[in-house]
């Protein structure tokens, strides 16, 4: 095969994993999109998407331009679903195929589709008995079909689509659906790797039906069967893809005794039918020239020294924790921190912390902690408290908590939690804003002048503000030299600026870890309260962005940052910067700007390489009301 742009959904799996192995050896150019993390072994001229794919962003996939899509996102349970799995099923199976599919139909690159679907679509009057069947009639493409169970409907459903696409795509690309039978592999949770990582911990195995058999399919054979059938264009409909041999359960465990000399098992005697199924891979062999190569004795071995060689944290796996700090009524900013840690694992758990053991964010959080105050004769109670609740990432979000969170950033890493926060040289100068503005003076960078006495300035109109923490704080507006006087009496350590009439707008930006910036988005600010934007609008200015990316290159930002600023007639003239997540960064969040997922992702030790900044054409504007929350909870 040449080389092509192959995009894998579901790469990070047990067969994406032997898949994205042989497509890196013929030098194809891989992404790979998983809800799970980039796998340690992928190189990294693999390309990554971590997040759950039902929320893609459909441009980050049309910009890949794939040639071959092969779709192997799924959720599996056992042959018997649980009630729970109803959920499950129709997110991670029916509704995400169905969204991929949505986007690739469209793309003009796309050539080739491969569809990992299942011998489960197929009657289970064919393979399945209440008594032990002496026949073992192999599965053909063109029996009956019926679905098994939810995971064969889904699959049954989307091979449905893809059919009905070739209806009207036939020209343009072309589909096959890949039967694949009952598949294991390393770091898998099917019943042989189950058994083995047993087996290594000397515990007993739990059997059933040891009469049983199955096509078990080693996960090597299976990507490579894949990677035959997606670079035969020509193979299209549905193919069965198995070892074409029925081995026992009895055959597994004659295997694994010789494995485990000490090895302990019951027999559950619990009443389940007799499956007696095998592939028949006529038609895959007459087109493709290739079988399987795997047996399980062959298999098996390659399974264990891989099970042997796996670290504790693969037995024990703790979930992520976030702290969102400050979290008062910022409702909008945690909902978006929600929402980006679903993207990267369900799992993931907001903590929203505040002083105020009433502050409304505990209504839309996971979790409400009523927290210290963030003075440093609380560092220890306030880590602590962090550790107690597994708190691994912390999002602070208020001006007046940026020095303690920055000054203790290393500590708190040396205890295995990440804060998203600038240097403190860096929190210093954006939290005072006479030293903001003499560091503006200082490296030419159109920051607004700033002044103790109010003789610094000449001008008509005058602003006057608290020096340090949010310019949000006791400020009055174009007042006459007289008033600005009369008002600094008011404020414990007032600063002066000029009053300047323009267009006020902000830019969100996020940097990584090396203080490299991925993405700015400016904001026209219509209607301010408070210091914080009621109405606001995004919108493009290539000459306004390449003037704020010369100002960053002088400072040492991570995470996020918000600068203020207004733009007259001939100039802009840069206000201040809160280096931390804005109220109305949202807005920027709509149009691509994905600083919540990049934090949790670089925390979770995926590459800032891996993030870009795909922006959303279409402008958005933002209105910020009050919304009504209702909970039926009498505990409340």
């Amino acid at each position: 095969m040449r080389k092509k742009r192959i995009f894998i959904s579901g790469g990070s799996g047990v067969i994406g994993n032997e898949l994205v192995k042989i497509l890196e050896s013929k030098n194809h150019i891989i992404f790979v999109g998983d809800i799970k993390a980039k796998p340690s072994n992928f190189s990294k001229k693999v390309l990554y998407y971590q997040g759950d794919l039902n929320f893609v962003e459909p441009k980050i996939i049309r910009e890949f331009k794939p040639e071959i899509f092969i779709h192997l996102a799924a959720s599996f349970e056992r042959s018997k679903e649980s009630y729970d799995f109803w959920k499950e099923n129709f997110h991670n199976n029916i509704n995400l195929s169905h969204s991929l599919m949505s986007i690739m139909k469209d793309l003009s690159s796309i050539k080739r589709i491969v569809f990992a679907s299942s011998y489960l679509v197929y009657d289970p009057s064919q393979y399945l008995s209440e008594k032990l069947m002496n026949k073992n009639s192999p599965l053909c493409e063109d029996d009956l079909l019926n679905p098994r169970n939810l995971t064969g409907m889904a699959k049954l459903f989307h091979e449905k689509e893809l059919k009905f696409l070739n209806e009207f795509k036939s020209k343009k690309f072309s589909t096959i659906s890949v039967r694949i039978f009952r598949g294991y592999g390393k770091n898998s949770r099917d019943i042989i790797s189950r058994w083995i990582r047993a087996l290594i911990l000397g515990k007993e195995i739990e059997v059933y039906r040891p009469e049983g058999k199955f096509d078990f399919i080693y996960a090597k054979d299976t990507a490579e069967g894949l990677y035959r059938i997606a670079n035969n264009y020509k193979i299209k409909d549905s193919i069965n893809l198995g070892s074409g041999k029925s081995r026992s359960i009895s055959d597994v465990i004659s295997i694994l005794q010789k494995k485990f000399k000490k090895m302990k098992m019951i027999q559950n005697n619990k009443h389940i039918p007799f499956e007696s199924s095998k592939a028949n891979m006529d038609r895959f062999y007459k087109l493709t020239k290739w079988l399987p190569e795997y047996n399980l004795e062959k298999a098996i071995p390659e399974i264990i020294n891989f099970e042997k060689r796996k670290k504790k944290e693969l037995i024990k796996k703790e979930r992520l924790n976030i702290l969102i700090t400050s979290s008062s009524k910022k409702i909008p900013l945690i909902i978006a921190c929600i929402s980006a840690a679903k993207k990267i694992n369900k799992e993931i758990k907001i903590i929203c912390g505040d002083i105020n053991k009433n502050s409304i964010s505990k209504y839309v959080s996971n979790s409400f902690w009523k927290m210290p105050i963030t003075k440093d004769m609380n560092f220890q109670l306030i880590l602590d408290g962090c550790l107690k609740r597994n708190i691994e990432l912390i999002i602070p979000t208020r001006d007046q908590e940026l020095l303690f969170w920055s000054k203790y950033k290393n500590k708190f890493k040396k205890n295995g939690i990440y804060v998203s926060i600038s240097p403190i040289k860096t929190i210093k100068i954006c939290n005072d804003k006479y030293l903001f503005s003499k560091f503006g003076e200082k490296n030419n960078l159109p920051l607004i002048y700033s002044g103790l006495q109010i003789n610094e300035i000449k001008n008509r109109y005058y602003v006057v503000k608290e020096r340090y923490g949010s310019g949000s704080n006791l400020i009055s507006l174009k007042l006459s030299k007289k008033n600005a006087i009369e008002y600094a009496k008011k404020i414990k350590s007032p600063i002066y600026q000029p009053f300047i009439n323009g267009k006020e707008i902000s830019v969100d930006a996020w940097f990584d870890k090396k203080s490299k910036l991925i993405g700015l988005s400016l904001r026209e600010r219509f209607v301010v309260k408070n210091g914080e934007s009621q109405i606001t609008k995004t919108f493009q200015n290539n000459i306004i962005e390449r003037k704020f990316k010369k100002v960053f290159s002088h400072f040492k930002f991570c995470g996020p940052v918000v600068f203020q600023a207004i733009i007259d007639k001939k100039n802009i003239h840069i206000i201040e910067c809160n280096p931390r997540f804005g109220g109305a960064t949202t807005a920027s969040i709509n149009i691509g700007l994905d600083v919540f997922y990049w934090t949790i992702a670089e925390m979770l030790g995926i590459s800032s390489d891996e993030f870009k900044f795909l922006r959303n054409n279409i402008e958005s504007t933002q209105i910020r009301i009050p919304q009504d929350i209702y909970r039926y909870d009498n505990n409340i």
